[in-house]
């Protein structure tokens, strides 16, 4: 196996295992071969087959974003970005968005443009949440990304006749096939030849899974040493409904079954028994998320476009619960979330002290590979994965650069990245992805919203069409 070195690389964001974090060490060496690090630090003198100048650029650890769904949302693009269901709390999930979905000629094409964004942006392992689809497991290969492969299951299904009633209609033998169905597709996907593939255990929502589905699909997940992952306290709606049934919040149901630990991962996590959206009599949610060492998986652009936040991200750190990044909606770019989580935050916090970008880059990188089991993403040390940007810190948009990594986040973004490497292979180079066409993708797509667009009328309950519901922000003359 050949021995690639990148040499003397102005900066490095390596990790320090005696103080257990993220360290810049500059002028620094590092090597690898066959996709692990093998040398980090000053004057390598080993064998290098390849050798990259690092002079002005800043290696940085991949970013792992556990919470995605790049099966439908890339579709959504200009039609989801200003409506939410006034009867609804403002949500759009139980009416428009079952609308609105990708037809199996645009997964593809979906699949593609989003994984081709998330490396773009500076991504290297992906949590891909989504409905199993037809040669899934080949294409995620394709992109060249790390996937922990998370397909979906349900026991119902949920919908709305009015637009502020959310009604569902069960088929827990269903749920129980499809579970059983997921645990295969993992099977498969963790004997998949590319070797970057792994799984997670997924019932889809807290109020469409029976308890029965999430007690079993909990078991299953630990017995093969999995993530287990569900969306919930994700919407006012969810919240009243769970209380209605059990007579307790999302996450005290979720603790009462035994069912958040360190292997937990809690999509969203916005309305605890805390929040003002959703007072209720206990104020106990943040600290059982904290003491069972339950991630949240915060993924604030959905939710701000329809007025709605997390209370807010540097109060679940500071109570010490593990928080990891994702991008649950388009545009698929980890850079411009954390961005928006660190704004986010701090505006609902008041003040800016809230949430330190310290905190930030690390729920992007060693807090999601925590809540994957991973103790080789997420960080630059002899051992890890070769998973890394290359940014650019003579850019202008980075200079001047007394830090870095803000620089990067708050104002570069994705622009400064040069290069990105997975598995040691190159994916990402000046901007372009290596491994598929993203704008013959796009491309495609955008014929495909076309298609999806004119059925939108059959689809709803009122009959509406696409632009009754989403009006076009001009009208065309």
């Amino acid at each position: 196996m050949t021995i690639t070195l990148i040499r003397n690389a102005e900066l490095v964001v390596g990790w320090d295992a005696a103080a257990k974090s993220h360290s810049y060490m500059p002028d620094t060496d590092l090597a690898f071969q066959g996709g692990t690090i093998t040398f980090l630090g000053r004057g390598y003198e080993g064998q290098a087959d390849t050798v990259i100048d690092g002079r002005g650029l800043m290696v940085m650890p991949g970013l792992v974003n556990i919470h995605s769904h790049p099966s439908s949302e890339p579709l959504n693009k200009g039609f989801l970005d200003e409506i939410g269901s006034p009867g609804l709390y403002n949500s759009s999930l139980y009416e428009f968005m079952p609308i609105f979905r990708a037809d199996a000629e645009a997964v593809p094409h979906c699949v593609r443009v989003a994984l081709s964004e998330l490396l773009l942006s500076g991504v290297t392992t992906l949590a891909d949440l989504s409905m199993a689809h037809p040669g899934w497991l080949d294409l995620l290969a394709e992109a060249g990304m790390r996937v922990c492969v998370a397909p979906m299951f349900r026991s119902a299904r949920w919908f709305t006749k009015n637009g502020h009633v959310v009604e569902y209609e069960w088929d827990e033998k269903a749920g129980e096939k499809a579970m059983e169905e997921a645990l295969r597709l993992i099977e498969r996907a963790e004997q998949h030849e590319c070797g970057r593939l792994f799984g997670m255990v997924v019932p889809a929502q807290i109020d469409t899974c029976s308890a029965g589905l999430l007690k079993d699909s909990f078991a299953e997940a630990k017995a093969r040493g999995l993530s287990w992952q569900i969306h919930a306290a994700q919407s006012v709606v969810e919240f009243h409904e769970i209380t209605r049934r059990h007579g307790m919040t999302p996450i005290g149901w979720l603790d009462a079954m035994g069912l958040l630990d360190e292997r937990t991962i809690i999509g969203h996590g916005i309305f605890l028994d805390d929040h003002p959206s959703t007072r209720w009599h206990t104020e106990t949610d943040l600290k059982r998320l904290a003491e069972t060492g339950t991630t949240v998986a915060h993924c604030p652009t959905v939710f701000a476009r329809r007025g709605i936040a997390m209370k807010d991200l540097g109060r679940y750190m500071r109570a010490g619960v593990n928080m990891g990044i994702g991008t649950d909606t388009y545009p698929h770019n980890m850079l411009d979330e954390m961005r928006l989580a660190a704004h986010i935050a701090r505006t609902q916090a008041g003040h800016p002290r809230t949430l330190r970008t310290t905190d930030l880059f690390n729920a992007a990188t060693i807090g999601g590979a925590k809540a994957l089991g991973r103790d080789d993403i997420g960080r630059l040390a002899v051992g890890c994965k070769a998973d890394f940007s290359l940014v650019d810190i003579t850019h202008p948009m980075i200079r001047p650069a007394y830090d870095p990594i803000r620089s990067l986040i708050y104002s570069a973004g994705d622009r400064a990245l040069k290069a990105l490497y997975v598995d040691g292979n190159k994916v990402v180079e000046d901007g372009e992805v290596l491994t598929m066409d993203y704008r013959q993708a796009a491309e495609h797509l955008h014929e495909a919203q076309k298609r999806i667009v004119s059925r939108v009328p059959q689809q709803d309950w009122a009959h509406r069409s696409a632009e009754k519901i989403a009006p076009p922000t001009f009208h065309w003359s």
